[in-house]
């Protein structure tokens, strides 16, 4: 069992970043140059954490991605995903299945 987006908002927030955008999919999360999104979507939480493609090879060191790329068009602040037919913003799903797990990630891959 994963946790579901809210529990990652609010370990996020522990942890110092601060909300500073809200979708009906998304959540936005910023510290310092670090940006990661909440995928309000994620029922399940699989797919809850979403981070810059750019940080892919980094984090598959410290942890399994939930799938290769979650796309949305609310990921405003990473790139576009121009492999498919939607041309929307991507980025890479992560799940935890619990708070000290993501809290260990998050000081690994932003600490």
């Amino acid at each position: 069992m994963y946790l579901r987006p809210d529990e990652v908002a609010r370990v996020l927030e522990k942890v110092g970043f601060e909300m500073d955008a809200v979708t009906p999919k998304t959540y936005g999360y910023r510290r310092g140059e670090d940006y990661v999104y909440v995928n309000r979507e994620a029922r399940l939480g699989r797919t809850a954490l979403v981070i810059h493609p750019m940080l892919k090879e980094r984090s598959q060191a410290i942890a399994s991605t939930a799938s290769e790329v979650k796309i949305c068009d609310h990921y405003i602040r990473f790139p576009m995903y121009l492999a498919g037919e939607a041309n929307d913003h991507y980025g890479i799903p992560h799940g935890f299945s619990s708070r000290m797990a993501l809290e260990r990630y998050l000081e690994r891959m932003f600490g």
